[in-house]
């Protein structure tokens, strides 16, 4: 008897159902205690009403700026090293970013060495920029200066938590005593850059602006836009982030069509988001706020970041190239973006991530794995027909949003076979692993005896099980079943009528024998109806398993021998050889079927009598 699972600290929802509820859905009140959020149109207004970014396309890639070194490296349960940080610099660099975060100088030796590092290295190429990040404190300011010189363009990201619970809770001080911490933060900044000969860009951040007053955003942010003297050639960045979502997508759009359309200067300003991921819906929010009119975007390769994660630049840029925008960055060879993330960050992209994970592009289900198979066989064919190279004709393959080869990625891991698999996925994988090309009954008659193995194992079959299993199933019994041809010799004595000379051996012995018809395998099944065995060919067909004069042939012979119809395969350099075998692999296999069924009627006999 089965035990139930019991989940202690769960508690089935109960209550009545709610009275509008439609009859379909029977869900009743949780007992979590929802009521202690408050919706976030009762935290923060958001004033646009006639938005437009819904109608809008994003057809040119933002600039990206990866904050993997600062804001996804003090995420890290072990933050990384100067040489760790320095592998991952060099990544994003051959990846072609232009503006990187590269580190928080005040807030740790480690990061202030690293910038120092950088400075006094060739590792910066000439059209890279690097920000630093620093609180708006003015002790902090000039340590993040010290880091920054010598390097002959940087930004100065400057921030300051905005929202109400921060200021109230976290500095105590109300908008008035914010703003001027701010200006003279800001102020500070621009009376040390102009000692400087150096290129030094400012950048501010209303941290948790989501959840900040529009009108006090525009007026901090327009403030600060005319104390550091922006211009069209010295623009100033104003980083309104998603702190912690709060809200849906479509709220964050907004708030930044809002900004948008409000802030002072607007050509003189480049409009930068940086959203996390509390809600899952990162992503979303960074592509709405770029169709509302962000012009940059801060986040993460995979997504590494504080609680949830910063948003993924990985994901952002392939969904572009998905969506035939060019990303302005180079994924050509994922595995080993991901491999060097994962060494540098200590921690594991999921299998599932999307694009980078090992499994992005596997399918297990049968289903899946046909509309894949065909859907390559078709690439394949439209791009012969065109002329034009399979890597760069148009793409259109069920489930596979990109071209695998697009990353870097063979075809070879897309199909793999479980116990959810089908015949498609299966076939699949003996023709790309061991040029096979099973008939169609085939494919559905070794699905069968897959489907068996992987439920019995509970494993994933891997090419080489398939094989295997193939081979013992429908290759081997024409070697080494209870018939077997010791000597055979096939010739066409007239035309259209062939002669097959054979000696069989079984288990009652060895005896000769001879058969005609008009064709050798029609000769074969004469001579094995002559040693006392009847069998009709079905279905047959052939093929090479390579190019060349050399390489193996492959025949599938369908049988009905007695009362049951059996698959046999043989495989041979030689035509005719494996064409023979194949079909003594269905007899074979007839007589191994027949010796079970009557080994169970002696069994249940004895089991009766018993």
């Amino acid at each position: 008897m089965s035990v139930p699972h019991t989940f202690p600290t769960l508690r089935t929802p109960g209550g009545a159902v709610p009275p509008d509820a439609p009859a379909w859905n029977r869900q009743r009140p949780s007992a979590m205690p929802y009521h202690r959020y408050r919706p976030v149109h009762e935290r923060v207004a958001v004033p646009l009403t006639d938005r437009t970014w819904p109608s809008r396309r994003i057809e040119r890639a933002p600039l990206w700026v990866p904050v993997d070194l600062r804001d996804g490296n003090q995420a890290l349960a072990e933050p990384m090293d100067t040489a760790r940080k320095r592998r991952m610099f060099d990544l994003l660099i051959t990846m072609g970013f232009k503006e990187i975060e590269v580190g928080y100088p005040s807030a740790s030796r480690t990061d202030f060495d690293f910038v120092r590092h950088l400075a006094e290295s060739d590792a910066i190429p000439g059209d890279v920029t690097v920000v630093v990040f620093t609180p708006a404190r003015r002790d902090l300011i000039e340590r993040t200066f010290a880091a920054i010189e010598g390097l002959p363009r940087s930004v100065v990201h400057l921030y300051t938590a905005t929202a109400p619970v921060w200021r109230d809770v976290v500095l105590g001080r109300g908008r008035a005593e914010l703003r001027e911490l701010i200006r003279d933060a800001a102020g500070h900044m621009a009376w040390l850059a102009e000692a400087r000969t150096e290129d030094i860009r400012f950048q501010f951040s209303p941290e948790v602006f989501n959840l900040t007053e529009p009108d006090f955003v525009l007026e901090v942010c327009n403030g600060l836009t005319t104390l550091w003297d922006a211009c069209r050639d010295r623009p100033v960045t104003h980083n309104l982030p998603a702190t912690v979502e709060v809200a849906t997508p479509n709220v964050y759009a907004d708030q930044i069509e809002y900004a948008h359309r409000h802030l002072e200067r607007r050509e003189d300003v480049v409009l930068s988001v940086h959203p996390h991921n509390d809600r899952g819906t990162g992503v979303a929010c960074a592509e709405l706020a770029v169709l509302a009119g962000a012009q940059r975007v801060e986040g993460c390769l995979f997504g590494n970041g504080e609680r949830t994660g910063n948003v993924d630049l990985v994901t952002l840029a392939l969904n572009l190239h998905a969506q035939g925008v060019d990303p302005m960055v180079d994924f050509s060879d994922i595995d080993v973006i991901r491999d060097t993330v994962e060494h540098c960050n200590r921690l594991p992209v999921h299998p599932r991530h999307p694009y980078g994970g090992e499994l992005v592009h596997t399918a297990f289900s049968g289903t899946h794995q046909d509309a894949i198979s065909k859907g390559l066989a078709h690439h394949a064919r439209q791009a012969e027909a065109s002329g034009e190279p399979a890597e760069r004709a148009p793409w259109a393959v069920p489930y596979l949003p990109i071209d695998p080869a697009d990353l870097g990625r063979t075809y070879e891991a897309i199909i793999r076979v479980n116990s959810q698999s089908g015949k498609g996925g299966i076939a699949h994988l003996l023709h790309t692993h061991h040029g096979l090309d099973l008939p169609r009954r085939l494919r559905a008659d070794f699905s069968r005896t897959v489907q068996t193995a992987t439920d019995d194992s509970g494993r994933e079959a891997t090419p080489e099980d398939l094989w295997e299993l193939f081979r013992t199933t429908y290759l081997a019994p024409g070697q080494e079943g209870p018939v077997t041809l010791s000597s055979w010799s096939a010739e066409e004595i007239a035309p259209g009528e062939h002669r097959f000379r054979c000696e069989l051996r079984t288990d009652e012995g060895a005896g000769h024998y001879e058969g005609k018809g008009n064709g050798p395998l029609a000769a074969f099944t004469d001579a094995l109806a002559a040693a006392g065995t009847g069998v009709d060919i079905l279905q047959y067909s052939e093929h090479a398993t390579a190019a060349g004069p050399g390489s193996p042939a492959v025949a599938y012979a369908e049988c009905r021998v007695g009362a049951v119809t059996l698959w046999g395969v043989g495989r041979d350099t030689s035509v005719l050889t494996a064409s023979v075998y194949a079909v003594l692999a269905a007899v074979n296999r007839a007589a191994v079927n027949q010796a079970a069924v009557n080994q169970a009627a002696v069994n249940r006999a004895a089991a009766q009598g018993g």
